[in-house]
């Protein structure tokens, strides 16, 4: 049976129906990579220092859309997967990893060119300053291709995400747009992370032209205030959050969430609402892995048809979880250990602590 409506704050609206017969609840498609970060464990421990200055590294499965798809499993929605990945013992190791934890990995594919997983050194300084340190040269998920998008594989989810890292090159680039396609094609919900990283691109001019091209198209579209402005550079320069809302309704979407890092993120809905979170506070680890939390208990609060205010509160306080651990995938919670960290937070810091 399709179920055509959700529930927000009450009200009854199709602001992002979802087809409930689907086997799948979302595709991701975009990079996966290795996470190599300063060891962090009770037996062996590294203590904030530059990255010159660290021996010891632990090894994690990293790349947005690929912790975001272990994170909804986390949460009890079953995730697929398009992503190309290295034909070596780090491929194999990524592989392994996401079908253990559940996401079906059937459409990631083996690169025949000699492609590697792109690299992650994070470094960490101290709890308010950390970087990373990228191995990216002919990466792995960018030679994701138009023949590994399967239409069939795109009928059985009822979303498919669009990580616009995957936009930044060839044939990448090409595989996302006919994933888009296909999805309107066949009444599968377009997600669009908006997920700049500036080491993919070559010119901006290119950000504007492709991230429009997706965001033109898409049901929800997530991103910070300052990718909002690269996905609109030639649309309209300098959009405030309500006017960015305002034009994107016109087009496809019917809800957006725009993201102001320590000041929070706000969610503008079709219907004309808007609901603000701010962040949980926490000792941080690291600056970031949050936006991958962030998007994971957001969006399975939205599949499980939560009010929009409870997906904000969610999606912020795995952030806030993401952020004070030390990697972003093997310690990405459960819903019951979300709730968890959320109660314990509100008992120290008030009910309202993340409220606007």
């Amino acid at each position: 049976m399709q179920e055509k409506n959700r529930i927000f704050g009450g009200e009854k609206m199709e602001l992002f129906s979802l087809d409930q017969s689907k086997e799948l609840d979302i595709i991701f498609l975009g990079r996966v990579a290795i996470d190599f970060n300063p060891a962090y464990s009770k037996e062996l421990k590294e203590e904030f220092k530059p990255l010159e200055q660290v021996h010891f590294f632990e090894m994690f499965v990293g790349g947005s859309p690929a912790n975001s798809a272990l994170g909804v499993q986390k949460h009890g929605l079953k995730a697929g997967f398009f992503s190309c990945v290295s034909d070596d013992q780090f491929g194999d190791f990524v592989i392994n990893f996401l079908s253990e934890k559940g996401v079906d990995t059937s459409h990631i594919v083996r690169a025949q060119q000699g492609e590697k997983l792109g690299l992650t050194f994070t470094e960490m300084r101290s709890k308010s300053e950390s970087s990373i340190l990228m191995y990216r040269n002919q990466a792995a998920d960018l030679s994701l291709s138009v023949e590994h998008i399967d239409e069939e594989y795109i009928k059985k989810a009822k979303a498919i995400l669009i990580s616009g890292t995957a936009l930044a090159e060839s044939p990448s680039r090409e595989a996302a747009l006919k994933a888009v396609m296909l999805a309107k094609k066949n009444g599968v919900k377009l997600i669009f992370d908006i997920d700049y990283r500036a080491y993919n691109w070559k010119n901006q001019d290119e950000i504007g032209i492709y991230y429009a091209q997706v965001a033109k198209e898409a049901d929800l579209i997530i991103g910070s205030r300052e990718e909002f402005d690269l996905t609109e550079q030639f649309i309209q320069k300098g959009m405030s959050d309500e006017e960015s809302a305002k034009y994107w309704f016109s087009q496809n979407a019917t809800i957006l969430v725009i993201k102001h890092g320590m000041k929070g993120s706000t969610a503008y809905t079709k219907d004309g609402k808007a609901y603000s979170i701010k962040p949980f506070p926490v000792e941080a680890r690291k600056g970031f892995g949050g936006g991958d939390g962030y998007n994971a208990a957001f969006l399975s609060s939205l599949f499980k048809g939560e009010e929009m205010i409870v997906c904000l509160e969610n999606g912020s306080a795995e952030a806030a979880m993401m952020v004070r651990s030390n990697n972003c995938s093997v310690d990405l919670p459960t819903t019951e250990e979300l709730q968890a960290f959320i109660k314990e937070e509100k008992e120290q810091y008030g009910e309202m602590i993340a409220r606007v």
